[in-house]
């Protein structure tokens, strides 16, 4: 075998793909670069896809007799797949004639494995090509406008890996507007603790607080960690916005009571509020009016109409990042919140009114789900963005955890895809069929990836690849709670004013001993009344004796 080689090519071989006998069992791994000379075109990079070893000498006798020593007659067969190599004009090209057997196979070199892959970038830094030091980034044009998806299981990183693109994006100052719904894009604002991996990444610890603001649709009692509340328009609401989160089993009878009262005040007055409508709905006769009034008097309560709403124009300004917060939100109330914003801000960009930036959608299952598998009101809005974002420089990143749920018009417009681990079956088939450059190759390594490994499908790489993905620089918000170290105290209420008069220790769970809080209350024996007992308490309701 040729010195420094660290296989042979043999047996029947083509132009897309070839064998090679691997010289030792540790030369090359399943998942590395190797590269072949090939007598037109020069060095040509192959992918190893799969590797085999077996012995024609070891029989099953031998092996009811135990382990062997010798094992240096085994043969390791490697399968790889031909990527190929750049022409003179840098377009890639697979060799038009077979392989030779007999040729020796070779480790491939950094630059040949850049070249060939197109990962010349050096825009957004996200992490290294696994297996090897060769940092991977993506350009800022063609993720902004040609949309990205995060699809993982639970646990796999997706937040994580989101959040690493978003510190990328922060740092050149794009306009972000993030859909939260379980407040963990705070913690972009602290930076993180300091970590091992930040040498083998290369990057130090950074928070973005002076940059990130968080709003909460709610109020400060319920998410005390907001900055600002966030509130929608509330002057003379249209009924398409409010019949927006009209659940499936209200019926067109609740729809024409809302419209016709709506329709009346439009007669009567200039401008209407939320509690004018309720009036004016308990005024029908129908008797249905009081669902119509039990939803909006939700509304109500949410209070997230005002006469002074959050304007987008604040929401997106270049060198911010916006947070919406929806902890505390019913679900159908925050459907209808990302419906309305994203209309307004759709329409703000294409009148030129806020700058290029990002719309990034947590759980999008929620807020754009395929047809059938339920009905939301912020679904047409985000498929339109998807569709006609681009055009005016407003881009999108969807992250879901159930891929199969997500709406196809949606996911199928986004030019970057990273893809975590994913075990569902109808998750995977989902992305085999919906994303370019996908295969069974890749769904078998999708099953078995490890937290913090990404595949990465782009427009701007020759084809999917896996991804290491870096540290973050910013705390992490989205870890798992540990039931094992959590607290088994009961939560403490808010704080009463002191009193004058100091009461009795009351005894709480806090205060009592260890034997105490394990030792159950004793069970109360039911007590039957006499019939002496049952006449006195028959005399006392009725007056008068049985």
């Amino acid at each position: 075998m040729v010195s420094g080689s660290v296989g042979v090519i043999f047996g029947e071989t083509g132009t897309l793909d070839l064998k090679f006998l691997i010289s030792d069992s540790t030369a090359v791994m399943r998942g590395e670069y190797v590269k072949a000379w090939h007598e037109t075109d020069g060095w040509v990079l192959a992918h190893v896809l799969s590797i085999t070893r077996s012995s024609d000498s070891y029989s099953f006798e031998d092996a009811k007799g135990g382990s062997r020593k010798d094992k240096s007659g085994d043969r390791i067969l490697a399968e790889a797949t031909v990527i190929g190599t750049r022409d003179r004009s840098g377009l890639l090209k697979a060799p038009l004639t077979p392989f030779s057997p007999g040729d020796p196979i070779y480790k491939a070199d950094d630059d040949l494995i850049r070249t060939v892959l197109g990962l010349s970038g050096n825009e957004m830094y996200i992490g290294l090509l696994n297996g090897t030091d060769i940092p991977i980034h993506l350009n800022v044009n063609s993720l902004v406008q040609k949309h990205c998806s995060i699809l993982a299981k639970t646990g796999s990183g997706k937040s994580y890996t989101a959040a690493v693109l978003l510190e990328e994006l922060i740092d050149r100052d794009i306009p972000l507007l993030i859909i939260d719904p379980h407040g963990e894009y705070s913690s972009l604002k602290e930076k993180a603790s300091k970590n091992a991996d930040f040498k083998k990444y290369g990057v130090s610890a950074k928070g973005y607080g002076s940059k990130v603001t968080v709003y909460t649709p709610a109020n400060k009692a319920i998410n005390p960690s907001a900055d600002k509340v966030f509130r929608l328009n509330g002057i003379s609401p249209k009924v398409k916005e409010l019949t927006a989160i009209f659940p499936d089993n209200y019926t067109s009878t609740h729809m024409g009571i809302l419209y016709e009262s709506v329709q009346k005040l439009r007669a009567e007055m200039e401008t209407y509020s939320l509690d004018d409508i309720i009036i004016e709905v308990g005024n029908n006769e129908s008797k249905a009016r009081w669902n119509v009034i039990s939803l909006l008097e939700d509304i109500r309560e949410m209070d997230i109409l005002s006469t002074s709403p959050t304007s987008v124009e604040e929401l997106m300004q270049r060198g911010r990042v916006s947070v919406v917060d929806f902890k505390g939100v019913p679900p159908d109330i925050q459907s209808m919140i990302v419906a309305r914003l994203c209309e307004s801000l759709f329409e703000a960009r294409k009148m030129g009114r806020i700058p290029p930036g990002m719309l990034v959608v947590e759980e999008a299952h929620n807020f754009a789900p395929e047809k059938g598998f339920r009905k939301t009101a912020s679904t047409e809005v985000l498929r339109t963005i998807a569709s006609e974002g681009r055009k005016f420089g407003l881009g999108m990143m969807i992250i879901s955890q159930r891929p199969a749920r997500v709406d196809k018009n949606v996911l199928s417009q986004c030019g970057t895809q990273i893809i975590m681990k994913v075990t569902n079956p109808n998750d995977l088939k989902s992305i085999s069929k919906g994303l370019e450059g996908v295969n069974s190759y890749v769904e078998d390594e999708l099953i078995r990836l490890p937290p913090g490994v990404a595949m990465l499908v782009s427009n701007d790489i020759e084809r999917p690849i896996l991804v290491d993905v870096r540290v973050r620089k910013s705390k992490h918000g989205g870890e798992s709670v540990n039931v094992l170290k959590g607290s088994w105290s009961v939560a403490k209420g808010p704080v009463a004013k002191a009193s004058t008069t100091k009461p009795p220790s009351p005894v709480t769970v806090e205060n009592r001993s260890d034997e105490e809080q394990l030792t159950p209350p004793p069970k109360r024996e039911p007590r039957r009344q006499q019939d002496g007992e049952k006449g006195k308490l028959f005399s006392k309701i009725f007056g008068s004796k049985r």
